[in-house]
């Protein structure tokens, strides 16, 4: 499958993503991390993200791969969407800076890799559960949890998609 190479300017390899966090720290920026799968993007993820850029200057995805997806044992069929597909819909918006596909079952290494200032999950968690969160802390970054739209979640639709 292939997409317009617009839609997946924003995805990166650690590589490409490691200048662009050199560059962006050279200009004082304020890097953001949070991750997630978000296979079918719904008004809570759009929130969520929104709401995440505004805590800095730069927004960095961590995506869940696809096999990443099948281990967290969601569903048989999660995800809707592949990776690719995930990544050039989330590079369409314009609170994402970058975005980086991950394979492991947490983003921990990645987490240490990116050595965000703020750290973002769900109000689902509490913020010293949060993965990364002793990397952040160790660091004098903050970890921030935000709620959730009431209502809106994947498993959800795909459940009314269902009935």
């Amino acid at each position: 499958m292939s997409f317009h190479s617009k839609a997946l300017q924003k995805l990166h390899t650690r590589e490409s993503l490691a200048k662009w966090l050199h560059i962006w720290r050279f200009q004082g920026k304020k890097v953001v991390f949070t991750n997630g799968c978000f296979d079918i993007l719904h008004l809570g993820h759009v929130d969520y993200l929104t709401r995440t850029r505004d805590l800095g200057n730069v927004l960095v995805l961590g995506l869940n791969s696809d096999s990443s997806v099948k281990r967290l044992g969601k569903s048989p069929e999660r995800p809707i969407n592949s990776e690719q597909a995930r990544a050039a819909v989330l590079g369409a918006m314009e609170c994402i800076d970058a975005i980086i596909i991950f394979d492991e079952d947490t983003p921990y290494e990645l987490i240490r890799f990116v050595q965000p200032d703020v750290l973002v999950k769900g109000s689902d968690y509490k913020a010293e559960d949060i993965v990364g969160y002793d990397i952040v802390k160790a660091n004098g970054g903050e970890v921030v949890t935000i709620p959730f739209v009431e209502g809106y979640s994947t498993t959800k639709l795909i459940e009314k998609l269902k009935k």
